[in-house]
Formats: structure tokens, C-alpha cells, sequence
């Protein structure tokens, strides 16, 4: 059985840390909530599905400073900000570095229901292609990336230092084994699960098939 996803709250205002709890548990949501960002870093287990509601402006680590920390730790949940103080500016770059979602407080229960609710069926997309492609080696997923850059079949080969027919080969293989039927299928199931465009490796780096 699939655990039920967990959404972690982080603020340190309690009785706005209160206040989404309430609204998260009301709608049926396992929540577990901290009042800094150091306290939730110390047990957060991205293991777990869900996603993380955030206050943005907090003392010690801010928002941008919990994005960057996550991000080192390789940790892709989605992630959604809670800010009384929102700028355009702000809520832009917190978005292009990889947010789900910037809301304004106070926050309406609608709103952050409805946030909370595309968090989690980014993550659960997310989680799903991680583990279809769990299984592939490092050369699929090597081509995997220059099919996904919109590379063709020879320029794919000339980056891995291998021949266009053992491209077509792997290609073939990857549909069959991910059961896909589309390239379009292939590429967004890439881009769900990271290994979207990217430098590909040598050929001495990826020599094994």
C-alpha cells in the first residue's frame, strides 16, 4: 500500500503555523508542522510523498535559503510559499528556481487546498517516473537526455562516441521497456523524472551499455 502523502508545514508565526494546519487536516491531509526551517531540515524525510508549505520570510533561513539547501540534498517535492510580504519580483524568482506555487497571506483555505492538491500530483508524477526509469543504465539514460534536447539519432551517437544503429537500438529498447508508444510520451517522462536536456557524457564516461 502507498503511504498517503505528508504535507510539511514550516513557519514561524504559530498561530499562522496553526491556522494551515487546521485548514490541511480539515481536508483529510497528514501534516507535520515546524516553526523554523533548521527544525524541518532536521526531519524532513524526502522518502515520503507530499509536499512543503513554506513561510518565505523567516529569521535564519529564508526561503531561497531552504530552496538552495533542498536543492543540495537533491530533493525535488514540490514546494509551496506562504508570504505576507509578496513582491512580483520575489514570487518570480521563487518560481524560476523551482517552486510549485506562491501565495500571499493571509491565504484563503480554497487557495491553498487547491495549491496543495497540484503539489501533490506533481510529486506523485515525479515519483512514479523516478521509478520507471530506476532500472535503466547510465547509456539509456545518456540518450534519454538527447532525446529529450530534441537531438537526433546521429548526434546522439557522435556525443556518446557510439554508432547511430546502437542509438536506434537503445531507443527501441527504452519504448519497450517503459511501455511507451510516442517519443512525445518518452520526453515527458523524462522531463518528469530529471534527465531532461543536459551535457551528455563522453564516451570514455559512458562506455558502459
Amino acid at each position: 500500500m502507498k503511504p498517503m502523502p505528508t504535507i510539511y508545514v514550516v513557519d514561524d508565526d504559530p498561530r499562522a503555523l496553526k491556522a494551515v494546519r487546521q485548514i490541511l487536516e480539515t481536508a483529510q491531509f497528514e501534516v507535520r508542522a515546524y516553526d523554523s526551517a533548521r527544525r524541518f531540515l532536521a526531519h524532513y524525510d524526502p522518502a515520503r510523498p507530499g509536499c512543503i508549505v513554506c513561510d518565505f520570510a523567516m529569521p535564519q533561513v529564508d526561503g531561497f535559503g531552504l530552496q538552495r539547501t533542498l536543492r543540495r540534498r537533491g530533493v525535488r517535492s514540490p514546494l509551496i510559499f506562504l508570504s505576507g510580504q509578496g513582491t512580483v519580483p520575489r514570487s518570480v524568482r521563487a518560481i524560476k528556481e523551482g517552486a510549485q506555487d506562491f501565495l500571499t497571506k493571509p491565504v484563503m483555505p480554497a487557495a491553498l487546498l487547491q495549491a496543495v492538491r497540484a503539489a501533490v500530483r506533481r510529486d506523485a508524477a515525479l515519483r512514479e517516473a523516478e521509478a520507471r526509469f530506476s532500472d535503466l543504465t547510465q547509456r539509456e539514460r545518456s540518450v534519454i537526455q538527447g532525446v529529450a534536447g530534441g537531438k537526433l539519432n546521429k548526434q546522439i551517437a557522435g556525443d556518446l562516441g557510439v554508432t547511430e544503429r546502437t542509438i536506434k537500438f537503445h531507443r527501441s529498447n527504452l519504448m519497450r521497456k517503459l511501455a511507451l508508444t510516442t517519443q512525445a510520451a518518452l520526453v515527458r517522462l523524462a522531463l518528469q523524472a530529471g534527465l531532461g536536456p543536459a551535457n551528455l557524457p563522453g564516451p570514455a564516461e559512458s562506455a558502459s551499455a
